[in-house]
């Protein structure tokens, strides 16, 4: 993904320019006096910092979050092979979901250099999966593992380990102040970061409908987008959000194009 310019100073639309979706969110993010918080420790655009349990992630507009501390980077629900799981079942959609998430992610890898990544569970459709990849996807996968920590946390699509890629296979990982796990919980510890919902955002604002795919998070716990290229979203007033924050106190990190914003809750709508 490429750099951008901060949209926050640099796109201010003029007279004949149409307000698009980045600038209305940079503009509601610049009132509430949240800068982008760019990560000094790597220079890129598209970066803010959001702290879970005292621990500071980068949020990246690509979907992914980095952790600086332990070089890790974090992604959720890849769903690989969603394509050809609905084939299976009669429902004929273009199949290359695979090539382009996976083209995806080895993109936020050569960015990010990590060497360590959680995957946070549906990394793939169902359990067979995995046997499903082409060839050619198996061996770019494997090209993506080599030389780093891998760790898949099982989730509800995936429950078992993927065939023939290696890597370590948990339901949860407790690091440091962290708990990573694939499905939220009520009653989480401090610290927990997971997938499962696909998180989205919406914005009613100045006459404009703006609905993004985001991360939600407060200072206790971050649940992370969706990554994979044929993944929709869940509102994040939905009822299955129901008790995970407490009532609008929490942030959304809404994904623009090449930039994340933070958008207080309390500006979000359900519909």
């Amino acid at each position: 993904m490429s750099d951008s310019t901060d949209p926050v100073s640099s796109n201010t639309p003029t007279n004949t320019e149409p307000l698009d979706d980045d600038i209305l969110m940079a503009q509601l993010q610049e009132e509430f006096s949240f800068a982008p918080q760019q990560d000094d420790r790597h220079d890129y655009a598209g970066t803010c910092i959001h702290a879970v349990n005292g621990v500071e992630l980068v949020t990246d507009a690509s979907g992914v979050a980095y952790w600086p501390a332990e070089d890790t980077l974090l992604v959720a629900d890849l769903h690989l092979e969603k394509g050809s799981s609905f084939a299976r079942r009669g429902m004929l959609i273009p199949p290359y979901d695979t090539t382009a998430t996976l083209r995806r992610f080895s993109q936020c890898l050569d960015k990010w250099q990590p060497r360590r990544v959680i995957a946070l569970g549906d990394s793939f459709h169902d359990a067979q999966a995995s046997e499903r990849l082409s060839i050619e996807n198996l061996e770019t996968l494997k090209l993506l593992m080599r030389n780093r920590d891998w760790v898949w946390i099982t989730g509800n699509h995936d429950p078992t380990p993927p065939v023939g890629l290696g890597g370590d296979v948990v339901e949860c990982l407790r690091d440091g102040n962290l708990v990573l796990l694939h499905e939220p919980k009520e009653d989480s510890e401090n610290g927990e970061i997971s997938g499962h919902l696909h998180p989205k955002a919406l914005l009613l604002r100045r006459g404009r409908r703006v609905s993004r795919s985001c991360f939600a998070g407060d200072k206790r716990r971050m649940i992370m987008p969706s990554f994979g290229a044929y993944t929709g979203g869940l509102n994040v007033f939905d009822k299955a959000f129901e008790n995970l924050f407490e009532a609008k106190a929490f942030h959304a990190l809404m994904r623009g194009d090449n930039q994340i914003y933070r958008i207080p809750a309390s500006e979000l709508r359900k519909k």
